[in-house]
């Protein structure tokens, strides 16, 4: 399920001092199993040299038409590349690839490629925004080029402005958004919630769960990883993970406001995911002011909406979402709460996982999790990240759609 898997990615660096995020790109594109090959052209030389990212992907990098013994080397890179990148790409290498310069082997291998290309402009002090530069960005883009970013900040030159390379966490999810094109998921809608709620006692306090939302946030980036249009309804306490690139977010904080943004959204979905540990109760009564140490409060409870049994009457009325997987954590009783889940919420499938345990359940980056089907069927998982739980649900997600 991972998208850069054995593929071959051409990266072109060319002359801005933001060069060294590059090296930081070819680092984790290598380290995500692509094969990386590095053009530099001659002004990125001054900046960072060959060794350093053939140091890092093991590969021979490349910087002059004339250091290969290759025969027409860059015909042999464009044409093996399943993606071209151009990361930092400066004011004038944009120019040239708009206007078909080929007077480097950068340049001329951008003409030779056969593959989605995309750059990642770095230019200083108003470079961007000049109608130059905007128009050669216009006639990329018009040729299909993806441009990625810049972002706005302070230059090296110390003015502030639009013109900075994106970061290569930021790059390297948006190159993973276009090597998922069309897979088993494309074309398909997932709703995926994530997180728990809080639900507010007064001003200051609110009952609220352990989960920190990295199951769900891993689902949702599996379902973009297959193709998949993902929604993703993230719960309070987990505010702080960041959004998988390219999925919707909507942050909610109450069960309540969880709640209305499924049901709003599981309409068009054809795949809910529900791994949010949403609040079973919350304070009757939410007090207008803090409660005082010294008064000991009662605290009367009532239950929170029931988003799966609303989702199971919507699908009965409306066939959709097609599939929805559950998920039960629990500290005793594992399969037989989730059994009783599965049965009660109408699901085609749950997942059971325990809590309490230091490796797995809430708080960590590992599972240990059982699937349950109805009638009966249960397949236990050894112990996995939770990156690889999340693969394995999605396969069986891409089953259930098969299915029908």
């Amino acid at each position: 399920m991972n998208p850069f898997l054995n593929k071959r990615i051409v990266l072109g660096v060319s002359g801005s001092v933001a060069a060294y995020k590059a090296a930081e790109l070819a680092s984790k594109l290598t380290q995500a199993k692509a094969q990386v090959d590095v053009i530099l052209s001659e002004g990125a030389e001054r900046f960072i040299s060959p060794l350093t990212f053939a140091s890092l992907t093991g590969r021979k990098a490349y910087s002059s038409l004339w250091d290969s013994d290759a025969h027409v080397v860059h015909v042999g890179l464009g044409e093996a590349a399943d993606l071209f990148v151009v990361a930092p790409c400066s004011a004038n290498t944009l120019a040239k690839l708009a206007t078909g310069q080929a007077d480097n082997l950068l340049t001329l291998t951008a003409l030779a490629a056969r593959c989605p290309v995309l750059v990642a402009p770095a230019m200083d002090g108003g470079m961007f925004e000049h109608p130059a530069t905007q128009a050669n960005i216009q006639t990329l883009h018009q040729r299909g080029v993806q441009i990625l970013g810049p972002a706005q900040g302070r230059m090296a030159s110390g003015l502030l402005g639009w013109g900075r390379m994106l970061e290569p966490a930021e790059i390297l999810g948006q190159l993973r958004l276009v090597l998922s094109r069309g897979g088993p998921l494309a074309g398909r809608h997932v709703l995926v919630s994530a997180g728990g709620t809080q639900e507010p006692l007064d001003p200051v306090r609110y009952l609220t769960n352990r989960s920190s939302g990295k199951q769900g946030f891993a689902l949702a980036q599996a379902a973009l990883d297959l193709g998949a249009q993902v929604s993703l309804v993230a719960g309070a306490t987990a505010a702080s993970l960041p959004t998988p690139h390219g999925a919707e977010r909507i942050d909610v904080e109450t069960a309540a406001q969880m709640a209305e943004a499924i049901l709003q959204w599981a309409g068009s979905a054809d795949v809910l995911i529900m791994a949010a540990a949403v609040a079973d109760f919350r304070p009757r009564q939410v007090q207008l002011h803090k409660i005082k140490k010294n008064l000991l409060p009662q605290i009367e409870l009532e239950p929170t909406p029931d988003i799966l049994l609303a989702v199971a009457e919507q699908r009965r009325q409306t066939g959709r979402p097609a599939v929805v997987v559950g998920f039960a954590a629990e500290s005793q009783n594992l399969l037989e709460n989730a059994q009783d889940k599965l049965a009660r919420k109408g699901l085609s499938m749950v997942v059971a996982n325990p809590v309490g345990l230091p490796d797995a359940g809430f708080a960590v980056d590992t599972n240990r999790v059982s699937l349950l089907w109805p009638g009966g069927a249960v397949e236990h998982l050894p112990l996995l990240s939770k990156s690889e739980v999340a693969e394995e649900v999605l396969k069986r997600v891409v089953a259930l759609l098969a299915e029908g």
